[in-house]
């Protein structure tokens, strides 16, 4: 690890032309999870836009209360308050899903891609995930964006049940990644991209679909509590996901309610 990689809201906020995200930037070297400490400033309705970050997290998570898992500065660890936020939940996730992706662009001679809902996929295996939390507090409605990015691991990193299926920058792109630099991109691509989906939601839907590692594929959903499988055949920025099912229905399935069956 080099000293030059460690997170310092200075050289993160240097010359970041954003509108919106990261014009205010917090870092921590130790917290329980990024989300929490985003939700106690999100109470404060000046604290839009403010980026959280942690070195290290001792109760990150996931989607469906999954462990995240992650050593001291081997990540990008984050959250982003949005108040008062004007786009619908499954369009939220589209578009921080295409930002990140974006973000990270080519990895090694991989394109970034998006398992729906919440997966950003390097060589078929997990480099990053989101987590969307939606509080209400006194006053207005927050939405906290979470988000995780594998940088410096290594194959033993991870625990022995994801080392088939998770990865890392430094693993696919076969040097180490420069953490600072990937957090500019992250913080100019989501500024970008959740301004696109406020104007034309179309947008975000195309970019989604050509990264999308669902599209055209046999999938099968479990969906409360229930198992549902079909080809996916497109995705709705208001509803989620479309199936076309084997019984000969069509149905849409939003993600908050919604897994990809292992």
């Amino acid at each position: 690890m080099s000293k030059e990689d460690l997170l310092d809201p200075d050289k993160i906020q240097a010359n970041l032309k954003t509108k919106r995200i990261g014009k205010k930037v917090l870092v921590y070297k130790s917290t329980s999870s990024t989300n929490d400490i985003a939700t106690e400033y999100a109470k404060n309705k000046n604290n839009d836009g403010l980026v959280i970050f942690a070195e290290e997290q001792n109760a990150g998570r996931g989607r469906a209360g999954t462990k995240w898992h992650s050593h001291y500065a081997d990540s990008i660890l984050c959250s982003i308050i949005l108040n008062n936020c004007k786009i619908n939940s499954e369009l939220l996730s589209l578009t921080v899903a295409v930002a990140v992706a974006d973000a990270l662009g080519k990895v090694g001679k991989c394109e970034a891609k998006i398992k729906w809902p919440n997966d950003i996929i390097v060589n078929g295996k997990k480099v990053a995930g989101i987590l969307l939390e939606t509080r209400q507090t006194s006053n207005h409605t927050v939405c906290v964006i979470g988000i995780g990015i594998n940088c410096h691991q290594k194959k033993s990193s991870f625990p022995a049940e994801l080392q088939s299926t998770a990865t890392s920058i430094d693993i696919e792109g076969g040097a180490t990644c420069d953490r600072i630099s990937l957090t500019k991109r992250l913080l100019s691509s989501l500024d970008e991209w959740l301004e696109v989906a406020q104007n034309n939601e179309n947008k975000v839907t195309d970019q989604w679909r050509r990264r999308s590692t669902l599209s055209g594929h046999r999938v099968t959903l479990l969906y409360n509590g229930k198992r549902f499988t079909g080809n996916c055949v497109g995705i709705d920025p208001k509803k989620g996901l479309i199936l076309q099912l084997d019984q000969g229905s069509v149905r849409m399935f939003d993600a908050a309610h919604t897994t990809i069956a292992k």
